[in-house]
């Protein structure tokens, strides 16, 4: 069985990125790392560079954002079939060294499980929907109860989310026609597919927003003036997720519609694997449109 994949979006930011990538580097468990820069305008990829751990199998920067789901199936289309896959934000600072055999430990105990996450942690306020509790052999997690087209937070939260191999095998890539990201795939896998989403709970995270400049560890890498320009103002003035969202909601309660109606599986296709569109609906123009939208923002 092959080590699991973790990937890793980076994107402006760089104070951040070091602050997390070190701690996920201090994982004692093994892994194979890809980290994909996507455009980053700040000094993020010179660190990226400069990092010498043997479990980076792959880092690269796109030309240009064309958005997290984009960079995130990017990553999913080199994962080998038999590899689970944790795609973490770059917002994520793990504290639990053995995180990824915890969330195997629950895979193993728990067949129905297909996606697991964790709750949102400190800035954020705790906050679960509606789960089942579930304990076996001394592990347990919190199977997503419901999973709701259209209700707020009613889902895994996208900053750590975990998929075993099987599930990948039957709902393909986040959906790039929709571009909802962690709304879309919670419901995807709980509604729609053979497993069921939810969480696991002893692994300790933060999802600290913003380091004061003093307080970064790559200083010396940086060539911002760190008073009128910094690399959370960078992040701030680009980010578009909202905006993204506000503009094509219409897209997201289409695609449920289609799944409800049966006009389309729970398989999502992914530019990035051609011949995961030959045999599988996929509207080629929301896609684009969507890719466009990031692209036209967000660089």
């Amino acid at each position: 069985m092959p080590v699991p994949m973790v990937s890793y979006i980076t994107w402006n930011r760089m104070g951040l990125n070091i602050r997390n990538l070190n701690a996920l580097l201090r994982t004692a468990d093994d892994f194979e790392l890809c980290i994909i820069d996507n455009n980053s305008k700040d000094d993020t990829w010179d660190y990226v560079m400069s990092l010498t751990d043997p479990r980076i199998k792959l880092r690269e920067k796109l030309a240009e954002n064309a958005g997290p789901i984009y960079a995130v199936n990017y990553v999913l289309a080199k994962r080998h079939p038999e590899q689970y896959f944790i795609a973490l934000d770059s917002d994520i600072y793990i504290k639990t060294p053995d995180w990824i055999t915890r969330f195997l430990k629950v895979f193993d105990t728990f067949p129905e499980a297909g996606l697991l996450g964790l709750p949102r942690a400190n800035p954020y306020p705790y906050y679960l929907p509606e789960i089942i509790r579930k304990e076996k052999d001394g592990v347990c997690f919190s199977q997503l109860k419901n999973g709701k087209v259209g209700v707020m937070l009613d889902f895994v939260p996208g900053h750590c989310q975990c998929l075993r191999p099987e599930l990948i095998k039957e709902i393909g890539y986040w959906c790039e026609e929709c571009a909802f990201g962690d709304a879309e795939l919670s419901i995807r896998v709980n509604q729609y597919s053979s497993f069921k989403a939810g969480f696991a709970h002893n692994i300790e995270i933060d999802q600290t927003q913003y380091l004061p400049c003093m307080q970064c560890e790559g200083q010396h890498l940086c060539k911002l003036d760190q008073v009128n320009d910094t690399c959370f103002q960078l992040r701030n003035e680009k980010y578009k997720n909202e905006s993204f969202a506000a503009l094509f909601w219409w897209k997201y309660l289409e695609y449920f519609n289609e799944l409800a109606q049966g006009k389309r599986t729970s398989y999502c296709a992914s530019v990035h694997d051609p011949e995961s569109m030959i045999d599988h609906l996929y509207h080629k123009a929301w896609a684009q449109e969507n890719f466009d939208f990031y692209l036209n923002h967000a660089n």
